[in-house]
């Protein structure tokens, strides 16, 4: 059960019924990470502004839930997991892809993207010399690295918000992997 109620949208009001409303509107449905999100309108409207703004990035929408399979796995964030398995299956990635991502790799092109996102998350940004140049050899511009570290600083905050907050789960439950498995990626 989660620590923080859900906001139900059909008797939210002011600034989060509207917010609300327009994720109702941009999705289909309203996840529990809105719902909750929503005591904290602004919160809401600066999140929604991050996550819009991620859609003009030249990373593609599957190499951002890529990095966000990678990052929520390596933060144990089980609904993050479970809600990017769902949304990167709608983005055409596969399961064998997925586990791959969640161990920070990638079966294709995107490994160097996942394994430097993930490096930018456990080192909170403290990456090495060869992790950095590990990126740039593969090719990665600087704004696709100022992208990347972006898609994870977004992710961390759905990590700790979900599980601060211990917010139920709402999409089709995946669970994590031992934490031996994520050691030994």
């Amino acid at each position: 059960m989660s620590r923080l109620t859900a906001i139900d949208p059909r008797t939210a009001t002011g600034p989060a019924k509207t917010l609300l409303d327009a994720v109702q509107a941009a999705l289909g449905v309203t996840p529990n990470l809105f719902r909750v999100l929503a005591h904290s309108p602004k919160a809401l409207e600066g999140f929604l502004g991050l996550h819009g703004a991620s859609e003009g990035f030249r990373l593609d929408k599957a190499t951002q839930e890529r990095i966000a399979l990678a990052v929520a796995e390596s933060n144990e964030c089980g609904y993050c997991v479970s809600a990017h398995t769902a949304i990167g299956r709608a983005a055409g990635l596969s399961n064998d892809e997925m586990k791959l991502n969640r161990l920070g790799t990638s079966g294709d092109s995107h490994a160097a993207a996942v394994a430097f996102a993930k490096a930018v998350n456990e080192n909170v940004g403290a990456v090495t010399n060869a992790e950095f140049d590990a990126a740039r050899a593969a090719g990665l511009s600087d704004g696709a690295i100022v992208e990347i570290i972006a898609a994870v600083a977004i992710n961390v905050f759905t990590n700790l918000l979900n599980k601060t907050a211990q917010v139920e789960i709402d999409f089709p439950k995946v669970p994590l992997f031992e934490r031996a498995a994520r050691i030994a990626a």
